[in-house]
């Protein structure tokens, strides 16, 4: 995919996926909130993908919402009433473009750099791992407009980022760096090459069994929201689904004889 707002490379089994629209520091209008979403579903529906690194081209990952889109129309899609409707299952476009790579079945992983604020965070905090370098500048900016956040941030965010830090951050719209965002839960690593380590981790999972990969992550992302009983249920039977399957029973002896895997696509 080589629009021009959102770049895909697919090369063994990991979709490089590339915001690219570098002379606005990736900020988001409406080409580039459909352009994210395109991408999404594609790398979703290509079963040979087993994880996707998510970057941005330029100096920034995303620097939010661009506002030269944001004006005092109420008729113009960006700003539209009434409530927007729920066009992605349970999300609306603006929460798509960052609920897209929660629901994607692989693993997401954000190489993250120069500017990360507002709808640009939410974007990032909808991946599995997150890098980041140490002088990335990081917000919650939407305060600064008279905002909320509201493209699944508040759903993504309450899971790894402390109740009294996000409520800080959000009343405030501090800037915070990628060394703070790493302590207070936005981030996982702090890397002088975000897309390097990102890509280097990439690769190291995609060497595993993808069908126990894809369950792994749908039992992490459904967990939260379980109670104890359902929880354990629902191990055993996305377990009961892949073990003494192809994949599985490959896993094993490829580790015994030690050599590569030769893995059937997850779907």
């Amino acid at each position: 995919m080589s629009e021009e707002r959102v770049n895909i490379n697919i090369e063994n089994h990991i979709a490089a996926v590339q915001l690219n629209r570098p002379d606005k520091m990736n900020a988001l209008d409406i080409p580039m909130f459909n352009a994210i979403i395109a991408a999404g579903e594609k790398v979703k529906e290509d079963a040979s993908v087993r994880c996707v690194v998510l970057h941005g081209a330029g100096k920034a990952f995303c620097a939010g919402l661009d506002l030269s889109n944001f004006d005092m129309d109420p008729n113009s899609e960006i700003n539209a009433t009434p409530l927007p409707k729920r066009t992605f299952g349970i999300a609306n476009k603006w929460q798509q473009v960052a609920w897209t790579w929660r629901t994607c079945p692989v693993p997401v992983i954000v190489a993250a750099h120069g500017v990360v604020f507002g709808g640009g965070l939410q974007i990032m905090s909808g991946a599995d791992i997150k890098f980041v370098k140490a002088d990335t500048k990081l917000s919650i900016m939407e305060m600064k407009w008279g905002l909320i956040p509201d493209m699944a941030g508040t759903q993504l965010w309450r899971h790894t980022v402390r109740d009294d830090v996000l409520r800080e951050l959000t009343y405030t719209n501090r800037v915070f760096s990628g060394t703070q965002a790493v302590a207070y839960g936005f981030a996982s690593h702090v890397a002088d090459d975000p897309f390097e380590e990102a890509m280097a981790l990439a690769n190291e999972i995609a060497t595993k069994s993808p069908s126990a990969i894809v369950k792994a992550k749908k039992v992490f992302n459904a967990a939260p929201y379980l109670n104890p009983e359902d929880g354990l249920m629902m191990e055993s039977l996305e377990q009961e689904e892949i073990i003494r399957q192809h994949n599985q029973i490959e896993a094993v002896f490829s580790s015994m004889q030690k050599r590569p895997a030769n893995y059937k696509d997850h779907r």
